[in-house]
């Protein structure tokens, strides 16, 4: 990988942590609202037949944030390859991975034929 394509995968691994970090903060101040609402309220949604309950809403919050967190985690990792100069080499078999799949999913780690 030459300077100049090493330094935009970086700005776009860069940005890309940057964009799941803000979503981890607005996710994270949602589930504080939320567990906070709650706590003030005694209502009864464990019953109601309108819609789902403020457990499965804090369960689907919760799943959220752990995925967010796990695609940052995923791009802190690329960029770490990416100083070791390891980025773009396929984890299973050591062949390059395809521009286009580092494009579509920049912490892509394996190419096609080798991701699980």
């Amino acid at each position: 990988m030459d300077e100049s394509s090493t330094a935009a995968q970086r700005a776009r691994l860069e940005e890309r942590s940057r964009d799941a970090r803000a979503l981890e903060v607005t996710l994270e101040r949602e589930r504080a609202a939320m567990v906070e609402a709650s706590s003030a309220s005694n209502a009864d949604d464990e019953h109601d037949p309108e819609g789902a309950t403020i457990a499965f809403e804090r369960a689907q919050l919760d799943a959220t944030i752990a995925e967010v967190h796990r695609q940052r985690a995923d791009l802190d990792s690329a960029l770490v390859r990416l100083d070791d100069g390891t980025y773009g080499i396929c984890v299973v078999c050591g062949l390059p991975i395809p521009a286009a799949r580092l494009e579509a999913r920049p912490s892509a780690t394996t190419h096609v034929a080798c991701a699980p």
